[in-house]
């Protein structure tokens, strides 16, 4: 390496972790120097290749490197055909993410991946092409320009553990290649997938059971941890990492602030193991932390770690050696969904005081609804307490949330449906789970009220944990499910595509309009948005607990810091709840403006409050 020819930024960066660096990866690739300087002079053309604005941002971001921590942050999760067609269509509507109050927008999986065998978007063909219906690179260096110039920072998918079956390294290696069949996890006979299999879980054992495809044109069985079509890439091989790492790179230089590293916990896989959360995982997303330090410390690591949060909090790495910059908040999700399903907080607030113990540098992403199902992932150790088993209680909440329960407004579908094994996973918006899709259906105005106030105490809660809280595109106006996906043959057997439906256009005209759906709940969402925003309490340093308020449906979370102090109550009960406040007389409700004066206060069912006091 002649560094001769680095100047003093980047040479700055690279001597503050060199030492690091070169130990971790020589360690995990046995001493291979070449491979490593490879590694070494890619990272220098990536700052080289790095356009100069994009090098303004980083400076800034190096002087404040907590600006992604605070209390100002809203995000929005879109599919881009979906929400506007394209990346230009995405582009003409910032008007409107902006009128929203978002300021991080996670564009879902948009690089090329092959008609029919793409699981949305998760297996890629070329990480350095648009798919083409959506755009062009140009189209998203450009979009990321202009929400860089509106203060929108820009998340993308980063599909890290597998490539398509249609990428050139796995189209070369069915050639024959045996530089690329090196590249991915081949093997003869079943002898060495046997071995795998008896150690390795299968991530969908109803839909593509197994962890091995054979592939005739090579005559042989490649892992395929996913779906056939998704070939599992193997990073014992240096150069898989090297090539990846540039391919990352590649899109960050065109403006991708935060690289959400997709299915991050199986990229290293290891005879005798369950392929997950290995030491090696580790040390590649270390590896990859000190990379974005040295190239574009302006952008973010976001780890997709969709387990318990035992298995989750790791890859923050450590005060010294940190991991990913943010995380997302899976099993909160679930059991939110579980609360409202069971009107018993119990669970939640054992998961919430895991969270709440957690070093106050931790951030993670909270969200309600994603693009993906909900998968009961809970913590069955501790429902068994209460007599509440995994099975039944999979199908309870299960029928509750589809509708099948007596009295139960939620409309969701199953997803998965093993009735083997009684387990299945559900889909549906946060609105037609929250009873709007019934309710409308019904033309019952009370029922809608109702839904309405669940809808909106959800987000409440949402906003009131630290983190950055992230809308799905359409929540912010009650968007329901789309039934429609039944009647398109491309969508008819994932029920994930009931919650991925057009933006309503016509019903996000009507925001602004008080008197409509859409106008009451984007005024609710927006004003505590605004409130979130205004006040230090719900800042990431402020100190978080729960509240003993001994109510089986009634969550209490207080938060102190920034000379506020906050009490927030949920009704996650089904009837009205009469609350003793008297130590909150002289707090102001935030949402309303008005000073407490009584000893007691009423919560209806799925109602909330914010109390907050200057201390």
């Amino acid at each position: 390496m002649d560094r001769t020819t680095w100047n003093s930024e980047f040479l700055a960066r690279f001597s503050r972790h060199e030492d690091e660096l070169k130990w971790l990866y020589c360690e995990l690739y046995h001493g291979d120097m070449q491979a490593y300087d490879y590694f070494v002079g890619m990272l220098h053309r990536a700052y080289l290749a790095r356009p100069e604005k994009l090098k303004h941002t980083d400076r800034l971001r190096e002087t404040d490197p907590n600006w992604y921590k605070g209390h100002d942050l809203v995000g929005m999760l879109m599919y881009v055909n979906a929400f506007a067609g394209t990346l230009q269509g995405v582009r003409e509507k910032l008007d409107y993410i902006a009128d929203c109050g978002v300021n991080y927008l996670h564009l879902m999986p948009l690089l090329e991946s092959p008609k029919g065998r793409s699981d949305g978007g998760y297996a890629v063909s070329d990480f350095r092409k648009v798919q083409p219906e959506l755009g062009t690179m140009q189209d998203l260096a450009a979009l990321a320009d202009e929400c860089r110039d509106r203060g929108i920072s820009l998340c993308l998918d980063f599909v890290m553990n597998h490539t398509s079956e249609d990428h050139e390294w796995a189209v070369r290696a069915r050639q024959g290649d045996t530089y690329c069949q090196g590249r991915y996890f081949m093997y003869d006979d079943r002898t060495i997938p046997d071995r795998y299999e008896s150690t390795m879980p299968e991530v969908f054992p109803t839909t593509a059971p197994g962890n091995f495809t054979y592939n005739e044109t090579l005559n042989k069985w490649v892992m395929t941890t996913f779906y056939p079509y998704q070939w599992d890439l193997n990073y014992a091989n240096p150069m898989v990492f090297n090539d990846m790492t540039d391919n990352m790179l590649y899109l960050v230089n065109q403006g991708v602030d935060i690289i959400r590293l997709d299915a991050v916990p199986y990229i290293w896989k290891e005879l005798g193991t369950t392929c997950r959360n290995l030491k090696q995982v580790h040390t590649l997303v270390r590896i990859m932390r000190m990379v974005c330090e040295i190239v574009c410390p302006g952008a973010l690591l976001l780890g997709e770690v969709v387990m318990e949060p035992s298995k989750v909090v790791p890859y923050f790495g450590t005060v010294e050696k940190p991991e990913c910059h943010l995380l997302y908040n899976v099993t909160t999700m679930a059991t939110t969904w579980h609360t409202v399903a069971t009107h018993d907080v119990r669970l939640l607030e054992h998961q919430l005081r895991q969270v709440f113990e957690l070093p106050g540098t931790y951030t993670f992403l909270n969200y309600l609804r994603c693009h993906d199902d909900i998968g009961w992932g809970l913590d069955y150790a501790y429902l068994e307490r209460f007599g509440q088993y995994e099975v039944p209680h999979k199908r309870y909440l299960n029928d509750y949330l589809t509708g099948k329960w007596p009295m139960s407004p939620a409309r969701g579908e199953l997803y998965n449906d093993d009735p083997r094994l009684g387990d299945a996973r559900l889909c549906g918006t946060t609105a037609s789970l929250c009873g709007l899709e019934t309710a409308l259906a019904a033309n019952d105005a009370a029922a809608v009220d109702r839904a309405l106030m669940l809808d909106t105490m959800l987000h409440a809660y949402m906003f009131t944990l630290s983190g950055v809280p992230v809308l799905y595109s359409g929540d912010e106006i009650g968007q329901l499910n789309d039934n429609s996906y039944h009647d398109d043959p491309m969508k008819a057997l994932d029920s994930r595509y009931l919650h991925r439906g057009d933006m309503d256009w016509d019903a996000a005209a009507r925001r602004h309009d008080g008197m409509s759906v859409e106008g009451r709940l984007f005024a609710a969402i927006r004003h505590m948005e605004e409130l979130r925003a205004a006040h230090p309490v719900f800042g990431g340093d402020a100190r978080v607990s729960l509240l003993p308020v001994a109510r089986p449906g009634l969550l209490g979370i207080r938060r102190s810091g920034g000379g506020e102090d906050l009490v927030a109550l949920f009704n996650f009960g089904e009837d009205a709840e009469e609350v003793r406040v008297s130590a909150c007389i002289g707090h102001t409700d935030l949402m309303t403006g008005q000073k407490l004066g009584g000893d007691t206060i009423t919560l209806p069912a799925g109602g909330f409050v914010w109390m907050m006091k200057e201390v």
